[in-house]
């Protein structure tokens, strides 16, 4: 006995079915990226912050090793790549530049005067805003 035409149904989907499916894929694509790319930029602020309190730990650990008096002198006339040199010691696997241990789009200004012993200042390149830390 033939099957009947009207009864048989076909093995794939309907192009409604498809469309309906893709339609669905997108819009939850359009919901999710913006909360990736938010969470990309807050993981990116949050290595930022961190690196720049191993900086300040660094700084702790440079004038307890060599005794405060002893590095506040020569500390104020030197650069700010100079002044990281003087800490990648101190610091756990760092690289031999400043720009390159802090994660682009910020920048650190390491403090002038040791004797104050102020924070390093954190700023965020695209805004020029300084971030609290």
């Amino acid at each position: 006995m033939k099957p009947d035409r009207m009864t048989r149904r076909p093995g794939g989907f309907s192009l409604v079915e498809v469309l309906a499916a893709v339609s669905i894929i997108g819009i939850i694509a359009f919901l999710a990226v913006p909360n990736i790319v938010a969470i990309k930029q807050d993981a990116e602020r949050n290595l930022a912050v961190s690196r720049a309190e191993a900086v300040n730990m660094a700084i702790v650990s440079y004038i307890q090793s060599n005794g405060k008096s002893n590095v506040a002198t020569g500390w104020t006339a030197l650069n700010d790549q100079q002044r990281y040199t003087l800490l990648i010691p101190y610091l756990s696997f760092a690289p031999a530049n400043l720009t390159d241990f802090i994660p682009k789009g910020y920048s650190a200004t390491l403090p002038g005067n040791l004797n104050a012993l102020t924070k390093s200042t954190l700023t965020d390149t695209s805004t020029s805003t300084a971030i609290a830390y």
